[in-house]
């Protein structure tokens, strides 16, 4: 297993020493462009895309940049253009201090496909530095017995300029004593030379004050001054001498500060003040004297700022051992820095690709370079990422490396990802850096929306105001963005007849439903639709559910009372026997409900009586009965006032008048009508039949009895009747029915008819027919009843 988990961690990493692929990508040669410094931001460097025979739109296209090996931003490419421009104001000096020729290497990186081409840009220089002598006094200390010819050397200008820009030539103020001479080194530096041309006296003249001058070679020339203190001294004929000319010493870069490196001895023959040495840097740069210092009595030298080998790999410097005579002799100090692992590799990411569709493969992550600043082992590093993603590296060209993904990732299972890629040293202790990319799994809409529900089941009550909402339906879709946003329809109605455009709407955006009108529970008691989700993909997907509505009932019909009809006609009399006992059936309120379930159960009260404790009403069933025997003391003629009451919330009501005479001559339960109640009847000239109907829920049918009604009236509306009891002339066919206890019909009525001059003949005439009446009442089947009824002479004649 420790086998298997190396080999697997070789396979991740990646040394940024190997070239590998880059190099077979990269251009055959590197091209080259050149630019002055200081030359103004914006402008033109060359056509990049002329110079590597490509088209611009190809540039475009394959999305070229530039990348700097410092990892910094000097050029622009101009997409568009294919121009290079410069990015920023370009010093030399600080790019390059000393070097010539001043060269930034940079490469162009193409993607789609992945190739690179390498290029140079050559800084040139300007005259934008004039020479500086580091100190503005030199004090030159020299015997009068110096002979003629001899020279001094003095600390040389420092210019940062190259060429023919950079420090050409000293002279020096005009005087009778001394002239410069220009002394060449091999570094190709130049050093001023002080020439006495004349014997010195110093009781004459003790001391000299000259200047200096530096001039370079630009055009035009630049210049800088230093004064020259020339001190006449006594006779000093021994100068000092060091046991050895090179000096070498090996320093650590995280020396501290302070620390002591080397002591530089001199010796002089001379005695006293002749004798005396001091020590001092000759011609050190600023650098040298800002790093190491010299004790100018002992000739110690100690660190006086940090080390960086990265910076500087070597310091050479000049010592320079003077007598107290003002003779000297020089030395030279050469200091090697050795590199320790200080530096971290570093990481410069060129591109990041932040968003991936989640059905590509093989897609560019990140093109990223590594460097560090370190050497040797130091500086040789190890690339790699964590073992348990879908991505790798991959070398490119020289220090690049390109993250790639190795195959299609599924938004829906992992939308982010934490690609942690890791640089690590070989170095003692290694060191190592993280840099840390998030990448996102962009959506494509392979999801199609689902339904919380397959079936959705809605309740609204009837007479609703139209647009309230009725409910609502939700879809969910995995996807993200656009492909997750849902839009809903509804369908087309597998009912054609159904009118659904009217009945309901839906909100597209949230799937709330709306009634558009309001509903009535008797001409509609359920309807079903369909619901569409479809999201805002490309291609589009969608899902169906179905949706049914339940339209609840609400008391919004009145009961209905058929019988006895109250159409403000001459009201009917019901005729009792005073002989009747106490439960005596007077006659029966029958009435409907359009509504259902507890809204349409029917329940009857005695309002007012004329009377009262005479006649009673069932509260079930609406039978108007005898409450006891009735007596001579009774009045003939009674008003009732029933009311038949729903048990809805709130309960709705009808009432009815009735009218009753008690008659005296027969006792059986059904009797025709007196002779005093036919002077009311005459009054009206319609015919009322006697209706009694199916009590049903459905209004339909209620509509269907109740134009039965209305087409009965209007035939039977020419024949003259007995008040507003007349009847038909023969039995019903059978199909209207008593009403039971919950107030439905139940049983057939049939009728017999007695004619009006039948009803007037005599009492013994009137008692046979009562009898024969009476005896096939007493024959009838079970469940059938018959009740007797008057016909008018007019409706008689008619007939």
């Amino acid at each position: 297993m420790a086998i298997r988990g190396a080999l697997a961690l070789r396979k991740r990493q990646v040394l940024i020493l190997f070239v590998l692929l880059g190099l077979s990508q990269a251009g055959p040669e590197s091209v080259r462009y050149s630019v002055a410094e200081e030359t103004e931001i914006g402008s033109f460097v060359g056509n990049l895309a002329r110079d590597l025979g490509l088209g611009v739109e190809e540039l475009s296209s394959r999305e070229a940049r530039v990348v700097s090996d410092d990892n910094k931003k000097h050029l622009h490419l101009d997409l568009p253009t294919g121009d290079l421009l410069l990015n920023e104001k370009l010093d030399r000096e600080e790019l390059c201090s000393s070097t010539e020729p001043c060269v930034l290497h940079f490469q162009v990186v193409l993607e789609n496909p992945l190739q690179f081409f390498r290029a140079e840009l050559h800084v040139k220089d300007i005259n934008d530095h004039s020479p500086t002598f580091l100190d503005k006094e030199i004090l030159i200390q020299i015997s009068e017995s110096t002979t003629i010819g001899t020279t001094f050397l003095m600390e040389s200008a420092q210019d940062l300029d190259i060429g023919r820009n950079s420090l050409q030539n000293y002279t020096v103020s005009p005087n009778s004593h001394f002239y410069i001479k220009i002394r060449d080194s091999s570094d190709g530096k130049i050093y001023p030379e002080l020439v006495l041309d004349r014997e010195l006296d110093h009781e004459h003249e003790p001391e000299l004050r000259l200047t200096l001058t530096a001039l370079d070679g630009g055009s035009p020339p630049r210049s800088g001054k230093t004064l020259v203190l020339i001190k006449v001294l006594d006779v000093n004929d021994n100068a000092p001498e060091f046991p050895q000319r090179l000096y070498e010493v090996q320093v650590l870069e995280d020396t501290p500060i302070g620390s002591w490196i080397i002591t530089i001895s001199a010796k002089d023959l001379d005695a006293g003040n002749y004798g005396k040495i001091s020590y001092t840097f000759l011609h050190a740069s600023e650098d040298i004297r800002k790093t190491f210092e010299i004790n100018p009595a002992s000739g110690d030298v100690h660190l006086r700022s940090s080390l960086d080998f990265e910076v500087t790999q070597s310091y050479t410097i000049n010592i320079q051992a003077t007598d107290g005579g003002g003779l000297s002799e020089e030395c030279t100090l050469l200091i090697k820095v050795i590199d320790i692992n200080d530096n971290p590799p570093e990481v410069t990411m060129s591109s990041i690709t932040k968003i991936i569709p989640e059905n590509a493969s093989e897609t560019l992550v990140a093109l990223f370079s590594v460097r560090d600043k370190d050497s040797g082992d130091n500086g040789r590093m190890v690339c790699s990422i964590q073992d348990d993603l879908p991505f790798s590296l991959k070398p490119t060209f020289k220090n690049f490396f390109t993250l790639v993904s190795e195959k299609a990732l599924d938004r829906e299972m992992r939308a982010e990802y934490n690609i942690t890629i890791t640089v690590a040293d070989m170095g003692s202790p290694r060191l190592k850096t993280q840099h840390t990319i998030t990448v996102l799994v962009s959506d494509v809409n392979d999801n199609a929306p689902a339904f919380t529900q397959t079936s959705y089941t809605l309740w609204v009550r009837e007479n609703n105001s139209p647009a309230l909402h009725i409910g609502s339906v939700s879809a969910t879709d995995r996807d993200a963005g656009a492909n997750a946003q849902l839009t809903y329809s509804l369908l087309p109605p597998q009912d054609p007849h159904l009118p659904l455009a009217s009945l309901v709407s839906i909100n597209a955006d949230n799937g709330h439903l709306f009634a558009l009108r309001s509903l009535d529970y008797e001409a509609l008691q359920a309807f079903e639709f369909g619901v569409g989700a479809t999201d805002r993909g490309s291609p589009a997907l969608s899902s169906q559910a179905r949706v049914r509505v339940l339209v609840l009932d609400a008391n919004d019909n009145s009961p209905f009372v058929l019988y006895p009809l109250q159409n403000g006609s001459a009201p009917c009399t019901e005729l009792v026997p005073r002989a009747a006992e106490a439960g005596y059936l007077v006659t029966k309120v029958v009435a409907v409900d359009g509504d259902s379930g507890q809204n349409a159960w029917l329940s009857y009260q005695l309002l007012k009586a004329t009377e009262p404790g005479l006649f009673g009403v069932w509260p079930h069933n609406g039978e108007v009965r005898t409450a006891r025997l009735l007596s001579e003391r009774d009045a003939p003629k009674h008003r009732l006032l029933v009311q038949v009451r729903d048990n809805g919330e709130p309960p709705r009501s009808a009432s009815v008048t009735l009218h009753v005479l008690l008659v005296d001559g027969f006792s059986q339960p059904y009797l025709p009508l007196p002779e005093a109640a036919a002077e009311q009847a005459r009054a009206d000239p319609l015919t009322v039949y006697l209706v009694v109907a199916l009590a049903s829920v459905s209004s339909l049918f209620l509509l269907s009895v109740l134009l039965f009604v209305a087409v009965r009236l209007c035939r039977r509306s020419r024949a003259a009747s007995l008040g507003g009891c007349s009847v038909p002339e023969g039995p019903f066919p059978g199909h209207l029915v008593d009403v039971s206890g919950t107030g439905t019909l139940s049983q057939s009525y049939q009728y017999e008819i007695i004619t009006w001059r039948e009803y007037n003949c005599s009492n013994s005439f009137r008692r046979q027919r009562m009898v024969a009446l009476q005896a096939k009442a007493s024959k009838i089947k079970p469940r059938k009843r018959y009740e007797l009824y008057l016909r008018s002479p007019a409706e008689e004649k008619s007939q």
